[in-house]
């Protein structure tokens, strides 16, 4: 059965860079697994996007149904799902949609997610992204294409029952990525455990 994980977390919280290094991983492994990138997928649905909190819901709708359209099939092993979802409504939808379905929550302080995020360039993101939301909040200024930004604008939503929490306040990407991958073997056994060369699953994290 191909499994559907969804990394989330703060924007800079190194959600990204750990779905990357795990694709990465699973592929020299010689399983099939497709990452779904949640600001790349947006630009699909709307070629033209203003950044509403109605085009918003409406782009999660549809990252959550593309990934299970792909997961019904037999094409992969694995369909990552790379995107902040801060409501936990979003995901709960996805997860209402996948038979195997699970949260991997890329967990770190606001902080640490600021600070992360301001070194990153521009990209599919916007850069300054939180610096840009500050000044936004405190003196009115806009900058076009900026929508709510979670953790300043809008809040991230906690799911207490996801399956799977890294520690990416005081982890690496790599020990991420390894935390991961000690969960996914544990979590789809009959799949990726054959595979995967990882520590036994009595010291891998217990899925939910």
């Amino acid at each position: 059965m191909t499994g559907v994980v969804w990394f989330t977390g703060l924007p800079g919280s190194g959600k990204s860079a750990t779905a990357r290094a795990v694709e990465k991983t699973l592929a020299l492994s010689g399983l099939r697994a497709l990452r779904l990138e949640l600001d790349a997928r947006r630009k699909v649905y709307f070629p033209k996007p203003t950044y509403s909190d109605k085009e918003r819901d409406e782009a999660y709708r549809r990252f959550a149904q593309e990934a299970a359209d792909i997961a019904s099939g037999d094409a992969y092993d694995l369909v990552l799902m790379d995107g902040s979802a801060p409501r936990r409504a979003m995901r709960d939808y996805a997860r209402s949609l996948s038979p195997r379905f699970a949260e991997i929550h890329v967990r770190c302080s606001l902080a640490t997610a600021m600070a992360r995020e301001s070194a990153r360039p521009e990209g599919l993101v916007m850069a300054g992204l939180y610096a840009k939301a500050m000044l936004r909040k405190t003196t009115g200024r806009e900058f076009p294409g900026l929508g709510q930004v979670i953790g300043v604008d809008v809040p991230f939503e906690e799911d207490p029952g996801a399956e799977c929490v890294v520690d990416a306040e005081h982890l690496s990407i790599e020990g991420c990525r390894d935390a991961v991958l000690s969960f996914l073997r544990v979590w789809l056994p009959e799949t990726l455990a054959p595979r995967l060369d990882l520590p036994a699953p009595g010291d891998a994290p217990e899925p939910a």
